[in-house]
């Protein structure tokens, strides 16, 4: 029974936060025998299977499968990472690893992509948000955990890797021959759009891009100068990343206030973060490109702009994951850590973003279809946390409802402004209305301003 004791004591140090804590049998008994019931179930079932199974199992791969089934029956970002996948996300935030350069999640057992992230392998080999990763190096990866899968497709600079991806539309599975490279991610990049408007471009949030987006508006305005007349911050298929790195992006185009808030199981639970005082920018007017493969912290940014009036948003509703996750290192991190779901993002009007995303100003589509296109989104995910604000929202649209009975108004009908039929395929719509709603927000102002 060696080995049972010694689950029973990884497990309940794991469900004590990572904390050493030795358990007695008067503890136990005080206020753990509900607890240790469960885990000798746990233990008694591990015990059955490394004596019983068809094969030989390991006693560390079948604790380990537990803890990961465990966090994933909570939601789709909760998991346990074992040291070198702890090292890896370090690594990966500090803005440099190898790889290939996407962000992935799960659905239904099947890996999933987000977003390839810009100027990578992956994203120079065409794959696109919403491919399914169904295979690596002509082995099947269906069923396997999310980590299992990055650790396949990570390794080093040079070498060839082979996915098979199912694509929606697609006939038959598709195969992309890749070859990994150091992923240095440049989260911000920028240039002049018209002679006389700004672009930034944040592809991601890690360590360096609140540094970069001050080095853009320096590039900006030693290149226009006072001729500038807006701009756009582009952050379509941004998958998100450090909570204090979209507050500084926030920061730099808003005069003070609230950026978001969050809060956790307990409804004290709130935490707030402010902008400070002045803007990088003035008063220049601000659109906002977003879409469905805007997640977490771009959405953080868009809703904060978006609420405080500071700018327009146009593209597509948002991806809607609205959470926080803590990662909280056991032993130091030399066991590893975990990533837990400890609270919710709420933008600065109190609205959760959390499965249900952000809603463009403008809802603008990037391509012409004839049918609607399937978003894929938070909601989609197994085991999504709901928006706690949900059933008040259709509370309210309900009442909506009803104090319309009667009226003989036709009802709204809201649809994506797509582009004409003969519009070029390889030009950025959503990019072009854009500039063309900041013309004319720079025009109205002007007019504005003779008139005064």
């Amino acid at each position: 029974m060696r080995y049972f004791s010694l689950v029973l004591v990884a497990i309940a140090g794991l469900l004590a936060g990572g904390v050493g804590l030795t358990f007695t049998m008067a503890s136990a008994e005080s206020g753990n025998r509900a607890t240790f019931q469960e885990l000798g179930l746990l233990g008694d079932i591990l015990n059955r299977v490394r004596a019983d199974y068809v094969s030989e199992t390991e006693g560390p791969d079948l604790v380990e499968a537990a803890i990961q089934g465990m966090l994933h029956s909570l939601d789709p970002h909760s998991s346990y990472l074992p040291p070198e996948s702890f090292r890896d996300m370090q690594v990966q935030s500090s803005g440099e690893y190898g790889g290939l350069g996407i962000e992935v999640t799960t659905e239904q057992g099947v890996v999933k992509v987000v977003s390839p992230i810009d100027d990578t392998p992956a994203k120079a080999a065409g794959i696109m948000p919403g491919d399914y990763i169904t295979g690596v190096n002509g082995e099947s990866i269906l069923g396997g955990t999310l980590d299992e899968a990055i650790e396949k497709m990570r390794g080093p600079a040079g070498a060839p890797i082979s996915l098979t991806i199912a694509r929606e539309g697609a006939d038959e599975p598709l195969e992309f021959e890749i070859v990994r490279a150091v992923i240095t991610v440049r989260s911000v990049t920028w240039r002049v759009e018209d002679d006389n408007l700004g672009y930034i471009r944040v592809a991601t949030f890690n360590e360096n891009t609140g540094e970069l987006l001050e080095k853009a508006f320096d590039g900006l305005q030693e290149q226009l100068g006072d001729t500038m007349r807006g701009i756009v911050l582009d952050l379509r298929n941004d998958p998100g990343g450090l909570l204090d790195q979209a507050i500084a992006v926030s920061d730099a185009f808003l005069d003070g206030g609230e950026v978001v808030s969050t809060r956790g199981r307990d409804p004290q639970d709130i935490e707030r973060y402010n902008a400070r005082r002045g803007t990088r920018i003035g008063d220049l007017p601000v659109v906002v490109l977003i879409n469905g493969g805007s997640a977490s912290a771009s959405e953080i940014v868009a809703g904060a702009l978006q609420d405080r009036k500071r700018a327009t948003l146009i593209g597509t509703t948002s991806f809607g994951k609205g959470s926080v996750q803590t990662v909280i290192p056991l032993n130091g991190g030399r066991n590893g850590a975990l990533r837990l779901t400890t609270a919710r993002y709420y933008t600065p009007a109190g609205r959760s973003i959390q499965a249900t995303g952000i809603e463009p100003d403008i809802d603008i589509a990037a391509v012409r279809s004839e049918k609607p296109v399937k978003r894929i989104s938070e909601a989609d995910l197994p085991n999504a946390l709901r928006n706690e604000l949900e059933n008040q929202k259709k509370a309210e649209e309900e009442a909506n409802e009803v104090a319309k009975e009667g009226d003989d108004a036709e009802p709204e009908v809201a649809s994506s402004e797509m582009p004409p039929e003969d519009y070029p395929k390889d030009k950025d719509y959503q990019l072009e209305r854009a500039k063309e709603i900041l013309g004319q927000i720079a025009l109205s102002g002007k007019l504005l301003a003779d008139a005064g």
